[in-house]
């Protein structure tokens, strides 16, 4: 089957080409993102691979159905950039990828923490000038601290066992709470407890209408003063505006993002030859104590195979008319109801 796949990168086609070893799909690779203006691209394709960031509303995916397409496969667990009812409406089928390591987004996660607290990040640019001064890099120990873990679906989870071997005492909110977690110690309690007592809290949830703006300024006033926040979710469940201005206040001590609710027009290209246009970005990075990596989470050897293997297996189970329930977003074949692909705070995976 035709693919056409959008905003790939090379570690894209390595990963693809591995998979499609055998040479079921025929892949026609565009660097370009996927959007209304771009769908063209896809004519006479019956199957468009899409990532996080291309734009798949309405008149996309008019234009993709248009153009013969029938299939949009994601590399992606979540689907808040489709517009599912409109893939409904016009019988597109559109399939994610539910699982791939959760240790590629967690680690991350943790990895952000760590730098942030210990400024491993300004000690290393000093030490390129020579400058081995100790000045402004005091952190603090782990253990013994409190973190909040907001979302522990597959990728929550991980974290949270992390921050366990740490000597960390772990509590999370999540309306389904895990029993795996459970067993691990990992006490559950209310979201506006979590963000009183956490010194770090670390998001893992998905972007839903009830978690847009999760943390918003009035979520930032109930955190203790001082405390840490880890972003490695969705950008929109930060409101980056509260953000700002609790970084001002102080009362955010640190914040570490992988992602960023205007992302969509700013990740995934070099552009450092650019003048700025997002100024709420340019205000965001401008303080010492914020942290930025551009949605790398998602970027190991072991999460890129898994990410290309349920593509390639996604496609031949469409072309074979037998594509697999939990891979199901929209479709005439999709056995789960709007309201049970919703996912839950906790669901599983949230890149």
């Amino acid at each position: 089957m035709r693919t056409a796949i959008f905003s790939t990168h090379a570690y894209d086609r390595e990963a693809l080409e591995a998979a499609n070893c055998a040479g079921s799909h025929v892949f026609e690779f565009l660097e370009c993102g996927l959007d209304e203006r771009t769908a063209v691209s896809a004519k006479g394709a019956p199957a468009v691979c899409a990532f996080v960031n291309d734009r798949l509303d309405a008149p996309c995916l008019a234009a993709l159905h248009a153009g013969g397409t029938r299939l949009v496969a994601l590399r992606s667990t979540g689907y808040d950039h489709v517009d599912v009812e409109a893939a409904e409406r016009i019988g597109l089928t559109v399939l994610r990828t539910p699982a791939y390591s959760p240790n590629s987004v967690a680690e991350h996660a943790i990895a952000l923490l760590l730098t942030l607290n210990r400024h491993t990040h300004v000690a290393a640019a000093r030490a390129r000038r020579y400058d081995f001064s100790l000045d402004g890099l005091v952190g603090f120990d782990l253990a013994r601290k409190t973190v909040g873990v907001v979302g522990t679906g597959r990728i929550g989870a991980v974290a949270a066992r992390i921050l366990l071997g740490f000597g960390c005492e772990v509590i999370a909110f999540d309306p389904e709470p895990s029993g795996r977690c459970r067993a691990l110690g990992v006490r559950y309690v209310a979201l506006q407890e979590l963000l009183e007592r956490s010194h770090v809290v670390t998001m893992h949830c998905p972007l839903v209408p009830a978690t847009r703006h999760l943390m918003d300024a009035a979520a930032f006033e109930r955190m203790k003063p001082g405390a840490m926040l880890v972003n490695t979710s969705r950008g929109a469940v930060v409101d980056t505006e509260a953000a700002i201005a609790a970084l001002r206040s102080g009362r955010l001590g640190g914040l570490a993002i992988d992602v960023y609710e205007g992302e969509g027009p700013l990740f995934f290209r070099d552009r450092s030859q650019e003048i700025p246009t997002d100024d709420v970005f340019a205000r965001l990075v401008s303080f010492p104590n914020v942290l930025v990596t551009g949605h790398q989470g998602f970027l190991t050897r072991e999460a890129l195979a898994g990410i290309a293997e349920a593509t390639v297996r996604n496609l031949t189970d469409f072309e074979r008319g037998e594509p697999r329930a939990e891979m199901m977003v929209a479709g005439s074949q999709c056995r789960c109801t709007p309201e049970r692909r919703t996912p839950a705070a906790g669901a599983a995976g949230v890149r």
